[in-house]
Formats: structure tokens, C-alpha cells, sequence
């Protein structure tokens, strides 16, 4: 992929501006340079070093005509585009993997167009962050049920795009399951919208071209999704202390298994629970659950959770701890700033992979990886907390969350080879290996994509031939999802 010998970089932002007005095509060099990537964890961007290919220009659209007219001039000059809302990716999905890129920002399309008390859904553009929708939504007594850790960040477009979970996913599911209508662009500058309806039996399901698209095939531009009622005064908070990770499974999977639906339901491997509550964990593993919603639900729920816990070995932990713990949960511009301060001064970087597995495959996948990182990996010694967490559970399984923190001994250009790919391999391959999904939420991006074909094995046609119907040209996000030839 290369920009059109027919244009050079000057006339394709000169274009721009055309399209878009002036003032909406930033060109300075240091927006570009920080457009370049997405892993705010980035250890050589946090240094100052940006080696990936820059942006010719970011274009921050008013609204879906001018995204429209955008990827219509980008498709008809081969340019490569990087569409972005709240930019809180982790796996280079918004990384510039092509020089001349045009990336399509959709955050200033931040209209909140609906809150629809009666049929139980909230429309909101691309750019709406998620706090403010569900800011609006809580005065009404409702949500979302939507709370991904990036909840201060993130954007609506982005969280449709990248297929995101929230925290509380075990009661209202997945972006997935909340999203009833949506309206996207396609490369040739065509805009599709399908229309909200609580369910249609009308040939697939088309929601799904577009959600978790990762913008490999289209631009969102406004989505629809249920909301809920909102009864915080009903929350309740269990934690207990347990031996082992099999056990805390075991009990996730009886309680989900007998037909019950915390909103939260987690366990906590013994390292990753000393760093998240070293204040009571004592070198256990930490079993928790959040039950929400009418208060007889809430009573039976709870009640069922201390029935499984009773049958094994464990400690009560103060519910207020656990409350306390998820209110201080989610990380905004404060805890990425201290993050990257701890890059810099103490050379040393947190980072995660997480995967999904059947139940009767996750506690192996479990030991493997923790197994082959403390064996195999070369730079084991480095290693200063390996560990996981299961926080999504469902009917057929859950997943796993491998958490670890690393101190760094070489330039900052070499960490992301001497450290993160390896140990990101190796969880990967065993989820792989066992027969569950290498990603449960966080999205193939760029640093996943190697492995597309065997994650999906002899389905993987299918979605090769979704990128060439909706981007034959290949503009939209080479490298992202689909490996870069």
C-alpha cells in the first residue's frame, strides 16, 4: 500500500482541507508523531521515540458526510486510513503502519441524539465518550451496564469498533449484546445504517460486519444500545480468600452454570491479587462477585454465591473492601501518567493479554503459560509479577487475564522484542494450542494479527472475503486484523 503517485503529500492535505475546512487537518509534527501509535504503555513513545511511519495528517471530522467524503478521496488515491475516537487501544490497532496515512477522527462528532426512556435505548455519535453518556443516563435512573476500565476515555465509536467488555459483562453482556442499530461508512464513501429493532430474523446478523471491524472495513459513525435501570441502592459485594485458581473457576463456573448472573464475578491468581489488594489478600488467591439489579434478585444471587463458596475452603473478606476497591477501579489521565512516570524513572512496564476458553480448557491454559513464561522465556528474571485473573464468565466458559510486570534492561527501542512479543506469544500459542480464542476483548489490532488465520483455521475465507467486498483497495487499516503482506 502506497499513497497515489498522482498526489503527493502536500496536495492530499491540501485536499483535505477541502473536504473537511481548514482548521479540521492538523499537520503538526508532534500530532502526528503521537498519532502514530495507540499502546499508551508504548515504552519507546513514553522515550520520545517514534520510528513507526507518520501520518500525512489528521482530519477531525464535524460529521458522517465529511467522514464520508474523506474515505471516498482516500479510497479513490489508495491512502491508507486509521479511524480513531478515544484512542484507548492496546494492541497497535491505531498504529500508522503506513507512511501518508490519513488518520479519520471522529471525536468531535459528540452529539448524544437520543435517550429513549420508553423503548430502553440511548443514541449517541461516534465521539460521545462513554462517562458523559452514561453521566446523562444515570440522572434518568438508567445505564448502560457498559464499564470497561477505559470508561473515563474511551469513545463510543472505539468501543463498538474494538468489539469492547465491560466489568459488569457477566449480567449485561458485551458491547456486542448492547449495540441494536448503528450507522457506519464504508470506503467508497457509502453510509449504511441498520435500523433498531429488538431482534429480526432477516438473513444474518449485519450488526457484526461492523462490530469489532477494528476499522479494517468501515468507519463508525453513531450507534444505538440498550440501557438499563440503574438500582445502586441493591448492590452487593462478596470476596473471599481461596486457596488456589482451579478452585476459584470451579466456583465461577457452578454459580454461572446454575443459571445465576452477578454482574461481577472474578479470581484473582495469588501475585495478581497482591497487587490489587495487598491490604487483605495474604498471599491467597481473592474470589469476588458484585450482584446488582431488583432487590429479590440481588437476595437470591448473593445467596447462591455464599452456597457454592460454603462448600470450600475460604475466608470472608469485608464487603466494603471489595466496594471500595471497584470504586477506584477504572484508570483515566492520572494513573496513564503515573504509569508512564514509572517508565521512565523506574524502567519497568505493567502490561496484559487476555484470552477466552471453554471451562473444561481454561485452568490448563492457565498452568501452560505460567509454566512455559517461568521456563522458557530467556528474560524469566526480569519478570517481577506473573499472574491472572478470570473477570468474564459465561454459560460454556470464561476468561483469562495474564497480567505482567517486567523490569526493563535494554534500549527502549528493543523492549517490545526482548519482552512483550515473547511472553505475548506464548499466551497465544497455548490458548491456541488448547482450543480457545487468543483474544477475548482487547482486539487482534497489529500485535495479534500474525496469528488471524489460526485463530480462525478454515473459517478464516469468510473473513478474508468480508475485507475484499467492503475495502477492495485495501485502505482501511492495513495491517490491523489482517496480517500486512
Amino acid at each position: 500500500m502506497t499513497t497515489s503517485a498522482a498526489l503527493d503529500q502536500d496536495e492530499i492535505v491540501a485536499r483535505l482541507r477541502e473536504i473537511a475546512g481548514d482548521g479540521r487537518v492538523e499537520t503538526d509534527q508532534q500530532v502526528l508523531r503521537s498519532s502514530s501509535v495507540d499502546r499508551f504503555k508504548k515504552y519507546t513513545a513514553v522515550h520520545g521515540i517514534f520510528d513507526g511511519p507518520l501520518p500525512c495528517a489528521v482530519v477531525r471530522v464535524a460529521d458522517v458526510q465529511q467522514a464520508a467524503a474523506v474515505l471516498a478521496f482516500a479510497d479513490e488515491h489508495r491512502i491508507n486510513v486509521v479511524a480513531r475516537t478515544g484512542r484507548t487501544g492496546t494492541e497497535g490497532g491505531l498504529e500508522t503502519g503506513v507512511e501518508g496515512t490519513i488518520v479519520l477522527d471522529g471525536s468531535e462528532m459528540s452529539e448524544i441524539v437520543r435517550i429513549d426512556e420508553e423503548n430502553m435505548q440511548a443514541t449517541a455519535q461516534c465521539g460521545v465518550p462513554l462517562q458523559v453518556l452514561e453521566d446523562a443516563l444515570r440522572e434518568r435512573g438508567l445505564t448502560t451496564g457498559h464499564s470497561p476500565q477505559s470508561k473515563p476515555l474511551a469513545q463510543m465509536g472505539g468501543l463498538v469498533a474494538t468489539r469492547s467488555i465491560g466489568q459488569f459483562s457477566t449480567l449485561y453482556g458485551g458491547i456486542e449484546d448492547m449495540v441494536v442499530g448503528l450507522e457506519a461508512v464504508f470506503p467508497d464513501g457509502s453510509i449504511s445504517r441498520i435500523k433498531n429493532v429488538p431482534r429480526r430474523a432477516a438473513g444474518p446478523d449485519i450488526r457484526h460486519v461492523v462490530i469489532g471491524n477494528e476499522g479494517a472495513l468501515c468507519f463508525v459513525s453513531e450507534v444505538t444500545v440498550k440501557v438499563f435501570k440503574h438500582r445502586p441502592e441493591n448492590n452487593r459485594f462478596q470476596g473471599y480468600l481461596i486457596d488456589d485458581v482451579h478452585t476459584g473457576l470451579s466456583i465461577l463456573r457452578e454459580v454461572i452454570t446454575e443459571g445465576f448472573r452477578p454482574s461481577v464475578a472474578r479470581v484473582y491468581s495469588e501475585e495478581d491479587a497482591a497487587q490489587h489488594f495487598s491490604h487483605f489478600a495474604n498471599g491467597k488467591c481473592v474470589l469476588l462477585f458484585v450482584s446488582e439489579g431488583p432487590a429479590g434478585i440481588v437476595e437470591a444471587t448473593g445467596a447462591e454465591i455464599e452456597r457454592v463458596v460454603s462448600r470450600h475452603e475460604h475466608a470472608a473478606v469485608d464487603p466494603g473492601l471489595i466496594e471500595s476497591w471497584f470504586d477506584n477501579l477504572n484508570w483515566g489521565p492520572d494513573k496513564i501518567e503515573a504509569e508512564q512516570r514509572a517508565m521512565l524513572t523506574e524502567q519497568r512496564l505493567g502490561y496484559t493479554t487476555e484470552i477466552s476458553a471453554d471451562w473444561s480448557s481454561v485452568g490448563a491454559i492457565y498452568d501452560a503459560v505460567m509454566h512455559r513464561i517461568r521456563t522458557e522465556f530467556p528474560h524469566a528474571d526480569d519478570v517481577t509479577m506473573l499472574g491472572g485473573h478470570s473477570s468474564h464468565s459465561y454459560q460454556t466458559g470464561t476468561n483469562m487475564y495474564f497480567v505482567y510486570d517486567y523490569r526493563i534492561r535494554c534500549e527502549p527501542r528493543e523492549e517490545i522484542e526482548k519482552y512483550h512479543k515473547p511472553i505475548n506469544a506464548i499466551i497465544v500459542e497455548e490458548a491456541l494450542r488448547h482450543g480457545g480464542s487468543m483474544v477475548h476483548h482487547h482486539g487482534i489490532g497489529k500485535y495479534r494479527a500474525q496469528w488471524t488465520e489460526q485463530e480462525h483455521g478454515s473459517a478464516y475465507p469468510m473473513l478474508v472475503r468480508l475485507k475484499e467486498a467492503f475495502d477492495p483497495n485495501g485502505i482501511m487499516n492495513r495491517g490491523t486484523i489482517f496480517p500486512a503482506g
